[in-house]
């Protein structure tokens, strides 16, 4: 099966930087040349998506909540 289309707008690709394999959850480092996001994500979806460091992802977003804070600049 591939993805033909996806409702989510919110899309970053990169290539998978570090992972951080668990037991049952893992932390997946994705650079997207902008930036680094960081995905936890079960280790038997790691598995089965067969990611490692260099392989290219898309990041996909769906939040009904997006928490911002302010700072000062010094």
């Amino acid at each position: 099966m591939s993805i033909i289309a996806i409702n989510s707008r919110n899309q970053f690709k990169g290539v998978i930087k570090q992972i951080k394999r668990g037991d049952v959850v893992s932390e997946v480092e994705v650079n997207t040349g902008a930036g680094i996001i960081t995905s936890v994500i079960t280790t038997s979806s790691l598995d089965d998506l067969k990611l490692k460091p260099g392989s290219e992802v898309i990041a996909l977003f769906k939040s009904t909540e997006v928490a911002l804070a302010s700072f000062s600049k010094v």
